[in-house]
């Protein structure tokens, strides 16, 4: 294993003892608040005593110990698994073991619920460890590098999130609920969760203790592990089995709790923790106090018996900004987005490719309009049963091809932007953040009307970005530290829209029909707004062309060539944000066409930037529509919404690209 990293070391004059006292003396003040503001139950005075004890030693009393059990056993995962893979933003959130758990259980709630009540924790385990493994198997070329496992996890993520709705979408009767457990619930009624998990803790503890020398050694680099005749791979594999046991046993009981096995080795580090030994104390402890004190604000600030929020997407909050506070930290030893050194192919006459793959484009257009399945095998509509069906065709079918165009657009941008081929709405956590500002919008005006949709999302998506841009500028736009900002802020987003979504409301319905993409209810107003979208904001971008073909090349050579570059991109940085907002609006944020059709254009021989743009629309309005008719036609008479269906073609797509040495820019 080659790739290294490490935390920077706190300033000499962090005073420990001091720092160490803070959070448990947070964590009683916290817990008395809540004791005295917990709300009294409507009865007469004897009833309501015996009420009241009935709650404080049934619900308030367990929660609080399940909260430190949890935490002690998060923060104990989180660190073996930084300290096996050398890697300080490891943990199960990153590494998508939480979200391989959450499928597992999603798909045995969906297809087995008597099986979920009898082996959870074997479903949630085999889930984390699938999950595990496929991010392990993707950064294996790559030496497990700390950003390419990070990436690595955030596709096993998005993939599994794309099954999950999918499957939450298709049964309902069952999945919902899951989806409201999954964003990490402590409320208790009983002491089951405690007997259950606490015996875990210990053992996984224990074993933790018995692999001590292994992770003194594991510090090392490989061949001087060797040569203390430690046998990596065995070491390795037993301790990952026991980081993702530990994780998926909490996953399985309370839900996933989002980012606490990465804050709680970080804090502990900074708090003066060292050694592997010293390390192995504090780290629990440090997540036990961090869940504990998170889990009583979140019930201090609910409304009478309702909490503000799940406990584990209040601790997803953290993820963002804490690995936006550790990307300084990160050191990568390969280039996860490099030039090729290969020749590109160069398109002999791209004019004439450019007009025969627009007359291709309209071909399927027009074919996915009149071809599908039916009750009595496939059918060409023609005359009136076309007329009959047009109705209800043309809108999604028109939907899909502004919004892949418009994402192939958005893509463009800002790989060009920022000089990564990786770069894209998705990857980069833009559609998360307009995510999250729909989801304000539903929190502030309850149903908001698509115009004000729209306007949040683009609200969203530009934050997001400027954000991007902004921490990418101080790293002179590291492929690298750009991605793990991208991580970082879609992290930040995504545990906004879950912590709406875990309400069980309306709005958390709306907010799941839209992570879906289904343009199955797309109608006038869609159809059009994609349509004004493509034309409006694909007009001006001919004018910039100067300002593609420089970016690139990086600021001080573009400055010296005249440009301004702040200004310059200001501009795209608008246009690519409001491209994203329109397109998350139609299709969702999974699609992935905003990376796929610029590398489907580049591969195609397209050289020139102007070219490119042209080609990647043409292939972004082809895939994103062939996607929609495929998800229409693929289980009739059911539907997979287009959204999941492109992320789950796409997905692949990104695997393979990150598993290439040389990625053409």
């Amino acid at each position: 294993m080659h790739g290294m990293a490490s935390i920077a070391q706190p300033a000499r004059g962090t005073n420990f003892p001091l720092a160490a006292i803070a959070l448990p003396a947070l964590c009683a003040v916290a817990f008395a608040l809540l004791i005295a503001t917990r709300p009294q139950v409507p009865a007469d005075a004897t009833q309501a005593a015996m009420l009241d004890g009935v709650l404080l030693w049934n619900s308030i009393l367990p929660r609080a110990i399940l909260a430190l059990i949890a935490g002690a056993a998060l923060g104990l995962s989180g660190l073996l698994l930084q300290r096996v893979l050398r890697n300080p933003i490891a943990d199960a959130s990153t590494l998508g073991i939480a979200s391989g758990a959450e499928l597992a259980m999603t798909t045995a709630l969906s297809f087995s619920p008597l099986l979920i009540g009898l082996s959870r924790e074997i479903v949630a385990f085999g889930g984390g460890l699938g999950a595990v493994a496929i991010v392990l198997a993707l950064s294996w070329r790559r030496g497990l590098d700390p950003v390419t496992v990070a990436l690595s996890g955030m596709i096993v993520s998005m993939i599994a999130a794309a099954l999950s709705v999918t499957l939450i979408l298709a049964r309902g009767e069952y999945a919902m609920s899951i989806y409201i457990w999954g964003a990490g619930s402590l409320s208790q009624q009983d002491w089951n969760g405690v007997i259950t998990l606490a015996p875990r803790l210990a053992l996984g503890f224990v074993a933790a203790l018995i692999l001590m020398r292994p992770l003194r050694i594991l510090t090392l680099d490989d061949s001087s592990a060797r040569s203390l005749g430690l046998a990596l791979h065995a070491a390795r594999f037993a301790i990952l089995a026991l980081a993702v046991w530990l994780a998926a046993s909490v996953t399985a009981e309370v839900g996933v709790i989002g980012f606490l096995g990465l804050a709680a080795p970080a804090i502990a580090k900074l708090l003066g923790a060292r050694s592997t030994g010293s390390l192995m104390m504090a780290a629990p402890l440090t997540g036990a106090g961090l869940l504990f004190l998170t889990d009583c604000l979140t019930q201090i600030l609910g409304h009478g018996f309702t909490d503000l929020a799940p406990t584990g997407a209040a601790t997803a909050l953290l993820g963002g900004p804490l690995l936006l506070f550790l990307l300084p930290r990160v050191h990568s030893v390969s280039s996860v987005a490099t030039r090729s050194t290969q020749p590109i192919t160069r398109m002999a006459k791209p004019f004439a490719a450019l007009t025969l793959l627009s007359a291709a484009i309209l071909l399927l257009f027009v074919t996915f309009l009149s071809l599908g399945p039916a009750d009595d095998g496939w059918h060409l509509a023609t005359g009136t049963f076309f007329a009959d069906l047009l109705p209800f065709r043309l809108p999604r079918t028109i939907v899909a091809v502004g919004a892949g165009g418009v994402l192939a657009a958005a893509g463009f941008i800002m790989q060009r932007v920022t000089g990564n081929p990786i770069a894209s709405p998705e990857v980069l956590g833009i559609s998360s953040g307009a995510g999250a500002g729909l989801t304000v919008a539903l929190f502030l005006f309850g149903f908001p009307s698509p115009v004000i949709m729209l306007l949040a999302m683009a609200l969203g998506a530009l934050a997001a970005f400027g954000t991007m841009i902004a921490i990418s500028a101080r790293a002179q736009f590291s492929p690298e530290r750009m991605l793990l900002a991208g991580v970082g802020i879609g992290a930040f987003a995504m545990a906004v829209v879950t912590i709406v979504l875990a309400q069980g409301d309306i709005r958390g319905y709306i907010l799941l029909t839209w992570l879906s993409g289904s343009t199955s209810r797309a109608g006038a107003f869609e159809a059009w707004t994609a349509v004004i979208s493509l034309v409006v904001l694909l007009v001006p971008l001919p004018f910039l062309g100067r300002w593609l073909i420089m970016l690139p090349l990086g600021s001080n050579s573009s400055r010296s060539l005249g440009l301004h570059v702040g200004a310059s991109r200001l501009v795209l940085t608008v246009l690519a944000a409001l491209m994203t907002a329109i397109a998350s609006f139609l299709v969702g944020p999974l699609s992935l066409t905003g990376l796929i059709a610029p590398h489907l254009a580049r591969l195609a021989g397209f050289h020139r930037p102007g070219q490119q743009l042209a080609a990647s629309v043409l292939f972004g309005a082809g895939v994103l529509m062939t996607a929609d008719w495929l998800s229409r036609v693929v289980i009739y008479p059911y539907q997979v919404p287009v959204g999941l269906f492109a992320a789950l073609i796409g997905g692949p797509y990104l695997i393979w690209l990150l598993s290439r040495k040389d990625i053409k820019q």
